[in-house]
């Protein structure tokens, strides 16, 4: 199974290792773009052999930072289509798991499936972790989070656009589309760890948005104080659950309604209904 993952980075030194740990038994190639990076995160890109490095500048596209690097998104990724069976297309804090990914994914591509949904976990963490640590196994305290219920992973060859929208929530995908009947992906948002660690990375990433981001409260959490971030983190500790656990089953506490519901191919005794075709 060939697997391509594309990512966008900026001084990610304390979070890249982590992504390539997760990812690297699974991915075949990394494509990254990075904005002028001025720490270590080179260094860490290099050293891995299945990286490509492409150098961006996130040029404020109608005076964005956010709104700047949707093009890449939305398109770079048709390079894999004819031979890769899977893209992942994700920011380096998010983390796809199953508890067996690999072979959950060769099952979806023999059964037809092209299109994973991923249900999403705030991760939460007072600690920030070691270098060494592959978090799915060490770090498994999240909250639900809808917001975080995204579509990471996608065959290319089925899809002609993917249509997402900012910040990837959700997406309006054309091509031949056709999502599992049950959700068991998830998507582990690794960004609330270690709490002094993560106000400060707010605080650089809110120097770089540019008016039009700040007009329309792109990225809010980086404008947060500590008292409101402080707020914001507890309120996700509450209601963290350990995704680790052998009984949990997302697919029924996940209470939101999915807007990829009209994606799925449902089963009727027996026979696979046609898969959705969207123009």
């Amino acid at each position: 199974m060939k697997i391509d993952l594309y990512t966008w980075s900026w001084n990610d030194q304390d979070r890249l290792g982590f992504l390539l740990r997760h990812y690297d038994q699974l991915v075949r190639r990394y494509v990254v773009y990075d904005d002028g990076s001025d720490d270590a995160t080179l260094d860490i890109l290099r050293a891995n052999p299945k990286v490509e490095i492409r150098q961006t500048r996130f040029i404020g596209t109608g005076g964005s930072f956010i709104l700047s690097i949707m093009p890449t998104i939305q398109s770079a990724w048709k390079e894999s289509r004819g031979v890769a069976d899977w893209v992942i297309v994700t920011e380096i804090d998010e983390h796809l798991h199953h508890p067996d990914l690999p072979g959950y994914l060769t099952s979806c591509r023999d059964s037809g499936i092209t299109f994973i949904p991923a249900l999403g976990y705030q991760m939460v963490d007072e600690a920030f972790p070691e270098p060494g640590e592959r978090l799915c196994e060490t770090r498994g305290m999240g909250a639900p989070w809808h917001r975080m219920s995204k579509v990471n992973i996608f065959a290319p060859d089925a899809i002609e656009e993917i249509n997402y929208s900012f910040g990837r929530h959700v997406a309006n995908p054309r091509g031949r589309i056709v999502a599992p009947d049950r959700d068991e992906l998830l998507l582990l948002h690794y960004k609330y760890l270690g709490f002094e660690r993560t106000f400060e990375r707010h605080q650089a990433c809110l120097a770089r948005l540019q008016p039009t981001d700040m007009a329309n409260n792109f990225a809010l959490r980086w404008a947060y104080g500590r008292e409101a971030l402080r707020a914001d983190w507890d309120s996700f500790a509450r209601r963290a659950v350990d995704i680790r656990r052998p009984d949990l089953q997302p697919w029924r506490t996940h209470l939101e309604p999915r807007w990829w519901d009209r994606y799925r191919r449902r089963h009727v005794a027996g026979d696979a209904a046609p898969a959705a075709v969207i123009a």
